[in-house]
């Protein structure tokens, strides 16, 4: 097996990868990252086994690098994606891969032009139960899909002290991020199981801000953002971007017009699937509760990889990708199309429900009617500033005593 030599580009957010890297024979050769304590920790885990930089433009010429995990903030993947592609260097995005509307077309284009891969890096559609949901949607006991909900809900305790590297300054991203932006892990895992893509999308918000006198320092004050899309397949979705109300949990439900398949809550990954009393399939029962297992070569491997499982089987399916030259699962304009989703949503969640439509961009109108486009409620590292709200309450900002709270810690 060829062994694949990548670079990691963010080690912050990219380093809890490296154990699936190297057991699926990648060879760590390049470490981006500006902080020095995350720079430190790689040099621990890697050794002289790789060259270390902190900064993207000579990182980018490291002789040999085939590949990059994209790992760096948020909204700023799509710019380092394209200086990959343009020199054939494949990419594994880490999160939704354009920050603006534009920035999704350049992308396309840019994938289009190059002999690289593109591949996002979407892990909860590879975990277990999610899996399992897509062999039953794949099987046809459910009938036609009519139906499905997403919820990744990670509420998090607002007046913990430990940061852990969230944030390192009052304009990163996680200030601003709108609840709608933070939206794969419920979107892509019903995406997957279905084979349905948005088409339209509306969003309403869920207003209420963290107490006052917390350790958070968010300009959003929604506490989520609930989605609805219209899809290509006249199926409807419903779920969440990143939710913070209470009972944390990933939940996910599929409903076709035999019968309905859902994880269960709070129960480490039981399966539940129901039929009608005329549509039970032959060997079910109407309701069927059980844990599936793993059928898998690597089965042992995926059950030690972090996020169920879906962290190596993510990194296996970008390595296959490129061993095999086959086309990747979360292609380029599967992740757009995700990012889009994110961004508009954001949008008719400001207007409190508009609907928009969305893009397609392999369509040269649908490019033309997005590719100036670059509205965005988040700072950048090059300098931009915000050109649109990230709330919906206009007015609404940090306590005082939140931004006190924040930059205490930070400089901790």
């Amino acid at each position: 097996m060829k062994n694949i030599k990548i670079g990691i580009f963010g080690y912050n957010r990219g380093g809890h990868l490296a154990d699936n890297i190297l057991a699926l024979n990648g060879d760590i050769v390049a470490v981006c990252e500006k902080n020095e304590k995350y720079l430190n920790l790689a040099k621990e885990k890697l050794g002289d086994t790789a060259t270390y930089y902190k900064d993207f433009d000579s990182f980018i010429e490291h002789s040999g690098m085939e590949a990059v995990l994209l790992a760096n903030y948020f909204p700023e993947h799509a710019p380092y994606a394209i200086r990959c592609l343009e020199k054939g260097i494949h990419v594994l995005s880490e999160c939704i891969p354009n920050g603006t509307m534009a920035e999704g077309v350049a992308l396309v284009e840019a994938a289009e032009k190059s002999s690289a891969k593109y591949m996002l890096l979407e892990n909860y559609p590879f975990m277990l139960f999610n899996q399992e949901m897509k062999k039953v949607c794949d099987g046809g006991s459910l009938g036609k899909i009519l139906y499905a909900e997403g919820e990744y809900n990670h509420a998090g305790n607002v007046y913990s002290e430990d940061l852990n590297g969230l944030y390192d300054s009052l304009k990163h991203w996680r200030h601003y991020v709108g609840r709608t932006y933070y939206l794969t892990h419920s979107l892509a895992p019903i995406a997957y199981a279905t084979g349905a893509l948005p088409v339209r999308v509306t969003a309403m918000p869920v207003y209420c801000p963290a107490p006052s006198d917390c350790n958070r320092a968010s300009y959003v004050g929604e506490r989520a953002a609930i989605i609805t899309t219209l899809n290509d397949d006249k199926s409807v979705f419903k779920f969440t971007g990143c939710a913070t109300f209470g009972g944390s949990d990933n939940s996910y439900r599929i409903c076709g017009d035999k019968g309905t398949i859902e994880n269960v809550r709070g129960s480490e990954g039981k399966i539940m699937l129901r039929y009608n009393d005329w549509t039970v399939p032959e060997g079910k029962e109407k309701t069927n509760y059980y844990m599936p297992e793993w059928d898998d070569k690597d089965a042992e491997l995926i059950k030690k990889a972090g996020h169920g499982g879906g962290d190596f089987c993510i990194i296996r399916e970008f390595f296959d990708c490129i061993r095999q030259d086959k086309k990747p699962v979360f292609d380029v304009y599967f992740a757009t199309r995700l990012s889009s989703v994110a961004i508009l949503a954001h949008r008719s969640l400001l207007e409190f429900g508009v609907p928009y439509d969305i893009p397609d961009f392999r369509n040269k109108a649908d490019r033309d009617k997005w590719k100036e486009d670059t509205l965005s409620p988040f700072y950048y590292s090059d300098g931009r500033e915000p050109s649109m709200p990230c709330c919906s309450n206009p007015d609404y900002k940090p306590s005082n005593q939140q931004i006190d709270n924040v930059k205490k810690l930070i400089e901790k």
